[in-house]
């Protein structure tokens, strides 16, 4: 279910509530590799799926940035945010990656808004997103983003 937020004073309602969670998503090797091509990291626990069956996760696994990238993909499933202006991610005070995404895996996300702050010219927006694999016994990512809503 995604919450739609309208304007930016709604967004102060939701500090410190949880959200839900994104729709099951399924991480596929060709995704992976195909982030390698784009970064130039193939490194083999990430491409080469004979060497990785040996490795200590037994597959190949996501690059923590891809899995990282993929929120832009998820959020909207969780939370839409209109008559806010133009939104722009502005960075992340703190990411971790507690655990692997396997290939071809199912991963989703949870958000909880965790501070919203005026600036001149828009409100940022804090948001604590984690990210789950499908049985996982903990995290896959947990991150502390922040959003620009220029208005």
């Amino acid at each position: 279910m995604t919450i739609e937020i309208i304007g930016i004073e709604q967004l102060k309602e939701y500090v410190g509530k949880p959200l839900g969670y994104s729709n099951w998503y399924t991480l596929t090797q060709q995704q992976i590799d195909q982030f390698a091509d784009a970064t130039g990291d193939h490194q083999w626990i990430h491409v080469d799926r004979e060497a990785a069956k040996s490795g200590p996760f037994g597959t190949t696994i996501a690059h923590g940035y891809l899995v990282l990238s993929l929120i832009p993909r998820l959020l909207p499933d969780i939370l839409t945010v209109k008559q806010a202006g133009i939104a722009v991610n502005y960075g992340a005070n703190r990411i971790r990656f507690p655990a692997p995404v396997p290939s071809n895996s199912k991963i989703r996300l949870g958000a909880v808004i965790t501070n919203v702050e005026e600036f001149q010219g828009g409100v940022q927006l804090t948001v604590e997103a984690t990210i789950e694999t499908e049985n996982g016994a903990k995290p896959s990512l947990v991150a502390e983003l922040v959003y620009r809503y220029y208005s």
